[in-house]
């Protein structure tokens, strides 16, 4: 069974940057589709980036290109969400997530596996 744990979370102005790691135990991250995904308070969960498992392509959502990048260090088991530029509108939790298959982007379906969440503020 695989699990996740995120971290790196915390307070950062406006403009800072912060890094973002999952660890994965249980099973190998290279054979997921893996992702992270975002949910501020009194909004819906929305997607941020995604790694596809059948050739490594990586996505992201319109309001982070440029600014966040999705990694994968399968040595370590662990992936990352590295964020600079960060703005008030990107403060709230953020979570990754592993599927067995290729949940696509946007993803279609409900991945396998969830971390706990890390909380993000961007705020002066």
């Amino acid at each position: 069974q695989l699990q996740l744990e995120e971290s790196g979370g915390g307070l950062v102005h406006p403009g800072g940057s912060l890094r973002l790691s999952c660890a994965a135990s249980g099973s190998r991250l290279v054979y997921y589709g893996i992702g992270w995904f975002r949910q501020a308070p009194g909004k819906e969960r929305e997607e941020v980036s995604y790694i596809s498992p059948v050739d490594g392509s990586t996505y992201y959502a319109e309001f982070v290109k440029g600014r966040f990048t999705i990694s994968r260090d399968n040595a370590k088991n662990t992936m990352y969400l590295q964020m600079n530029s960060l703005k008030p509108e990107d403060t709230a939790v953020y979570y990754c997530a592993a599927d067995r298959g290729d949940p696509g982007w946007p993803p279609v379906y409900e991945f396998d596996y969830w971390g706990r969440g890390t909380q993000v503020t961007v705020s002066s």
